[in-house]
């Protein structure tokens, strides 16, 4: 078990207040979980097939399973001479895929210009967007921009019940997401013989592992066409990680250990060769380097001697690297498996 030590309201050990779980009692460690089913340590592929750039934590919401800790009074954005570096490394090391995360990535005023070049790179851009933006003040022709430069949209819509996305993302937003989806049905995103590319995200809203992924998104395609008239090409079922506001619902409501020990049961060495991290980079908003998104959060570093920023940026020496492993990894090896892709694996039957 875990011995959670509070000072207020705020736990008095830093790494488990961001969610770096040390291994204690009868807990595995992840390294020992790989080794016990004959895997090796983790190691990146070869190749980097994704460059995933956080442009900061400035969001115009505030979500309960926010693992950056995103929001309006948030003021990390990335810099224009940061953004340089990113598209110079798009180039120079061939990486075929930039994926643009947040926050709201598109509130950072370089957000255009990167992706504009990106795409004139001939790379594939991908916007992780919480589609209220797009109906934003100031961004109304946020969405035609993106559908002109055939950004790929991997858009939040943690329900297709509008009380539940609203009791997790605040009152009011999945009206507004419905019309943004509307708006970008309109322009062509998911439409039958278009290219443009619109998926969507769903997050359990408690303490749960999601349900299997193509079972949900029968079910959403259903229910969102029904009722709303919306179409999309995928949904994506992503498993919360213990990190920053989720953890703290975690703990408010006494199902920290509770979950932490599911996600460990769930551990499915299946999923292990798919993870993200072993063919993606993370960087964030100030130009750091990490393995993954969640990695990032954590402030988990890279393995020693590794390039720290992507100013320092060595293709060979990244695209072969040992990845950086915590208990969090847990949450990506659960049950189907976890990515910024949604599940890695389709259990029986879907």
């Amino acid at each position: 078990m875990f011995t959670l030590l509070r000072q207020g309201n705020t736990l008095a050990n830093p790494a488990v207040q961001r969610g770096i779980l040390a291994p204690t009692g009868r807990q595995k460690p992840f390294e020992r979980a790989l080794a016990d089913c004959g895997l090796p340590a983790l190691v990146a592929t070869g190749r980097i097939e994704a460059l995933q750039v956080n442009l900061g934590k400035l969001c115009n919401q505030t979500c309960r399973h926010c693992h950056v800790d995103a929001g309006p009074d948030r003021r990390e954005i990335m810099n224009r001479e940061t953004v340089a570096s990113c598209l110079r490394v798009l180039e120079q090391a061939d990486i075929p895929v930039l994926d643009i995360t947040g926050g709201a990535p598109e509130m950072n005023p370089h957000f255009r210009w990167l992706v504009s070049e990106a795409r004139r790179l001939g790379r594939h851009v991908i916007d992780r967007c919480n589609l209220t933006i797009l109906q934003a003040p100031g961004y109304a022709d946020l969405a035609a921009f993106l559908a002109g430069q055939h950004v790929e949209i991997i858009a939040s819509l943690p329900c297709y019940l509008e009380e539940n996305t609203d009791e997790q993302r605040g009152q009011g937003v999945f009206a507004r997401s419905i019309a943004a989806l509307r708006q970008l049905n309109r322009l062509g995103y998911a439409q039958p013989g278009s290219d443009l590319v619109l998926n969507l995200v769903y997050n359990p809203l408690g303490p749960t592992l999601p349900p299997p992924q193509a079972q949900l998104e029968s079910a959403y395609q259903r229910h969102l066409w029904e009722h709303y008239g919306v179409v999309f090409t995928r949904l994506y079922a992503l498993t919360n990680l213990p990190i920053s506001r989720f953890l703290d619902d975690l703990v408010n409501l006494g199902m920290y250990e509770e979950y932490v020990e599911t996600l460990i049961a769930a551990f499915n060495p299946a999923t292990v060769p798919g993870v993200m991290c072993r063919s993606t980079l993370s960087v964030d908003w100030q130009g750091r380097l990490f393995d993954c998104d969640f990695n990032q959060m954590l402030e988990l570093d890279l393995a020693p001697g590794l390039p720290r920023t992507i100013h320092e940026f060595d293709p060979v020496a990244l695209a072969t690297r040992l990845i950086s492993t915590g208990q969090h990894c847990y949450g990506c090896t659960a049950g189907s498996g976890s990515s910024c892709q949604g599940a890695l694996l389709n259990p029986i039957g879907e």
